[in-house]
Formats: structure tokens, C-alpha cells, sequence
């Protein structure tokens, strides 16, 4: 892993961190509290080429969302680095390692999927994925 990249990750559970805490602070009713030990969550950093990630971010916007909704992918949260540019960073949560692989297998194979990353026009994206799980003295058991 490149030292950019681990900084993408340090920052991205960086933010992850602080906006769960701040959402804890001021949302004491938050939804996204771990439902059971299995609960994990999947960092994930998308760099498109020059000039494409606007067209990324209306796919996630307008279909993505919707999309992971449906496979049972839960939302958590997107973010764009100021420092690097044509990157989208987001975590997505999912009950279970073994769950994300269905999920995943049941959203690649979604019958509008295919349409839209055609229609987006945002061709091939570098993706890095990393698993984590909520330790004990975090804010989401």
C-alpha cells in the first residue's frame, strides 16, 4: 500500500470516527448502531481519471445509494479529500463478512446496475476495499 494510501485510510477512519462521535453526541437515537458482533464496515476508496468524478458522484448520488439500499448495504457515509483529487471515499456497512459477499454478489448482479455504470460515463475507477469492525469502546455497539 502507498503512503498516500495509507493516509487515505488513516483519514478516511479518521472522519469516520469523529462523525460517528459527533452523531453520538448530538443524535443519541442514531441508526447505525452495531447490530450484533458479526456488524462490519467496508472503508472504500474510489480514484477515477481526471476530470470523471463529478460523473461518479451523480452515479452514487441518483442510483449507487439506491442500489446498495436494495442488497442490503447500508449507507454510512461519502466524503471527497481536498488534497486528492478524482477520489470519492465511503463506508458502507453490512451484517457480516459473509454477508458482504452476498451483498456484493447480489449488487454486481443487479439487473439496472450494468445500465447505469454504462450510462455514468465514469469508465474504470480504482478501488480499494478494507473491512473493519467496531472495537468495544466504540460508539456504535
Amino acid at each position: 500500500m502507498t503512503s498516500s494510501r495509507r493516509y487515505l485510510v488513516v483519514f478516511g477512519i479518521a472522519v469516520f470516527v469523529a462523525g460517528f462521535t459527533a452523531g453520538t453526541i448530538w443524535q443519541p437515537d442514531a441508526s447505525l448502531q452495531a447490530q450484533g458482533s458479526g456488524k462490519v464496515f467496508e472503508l472504500r476508496t474510489y480514484t477515477t481519471a481526471e476530470g470523471k468524478l463529478p460523473n461518479l458522484q451523480a452515479r452514487f448520488r441518483d442510483h449507487t445509494m439506491r442500489i446498495f439500499d436494495r442488497h442490503n448495504m447500508e449507507n454510512v457515509g461519502y466524503w471527497v479529500p481536498q488534497e486528492l483529487p478524482n477520489t470519492l471515499i465511503y463506508i458502507i456497512s453490512h451484517d457480516s463478512r459473509q454477508a458482504a459477499q452476498e451483498n456484493w454478489q447480489g449488487f454486481r448482479g443487479d439487473s439496472e446496475w450494468p445500465g447505469v455504470a454504462e450510462a455514468s460515463g465514469v469508465g474504470r475507477v480504482n478501488v480499494e476495499s478494507v473491512f473493519m469492525e467496531a472495537t468495544d469502546y466504540s460508539p456504535l455497539k
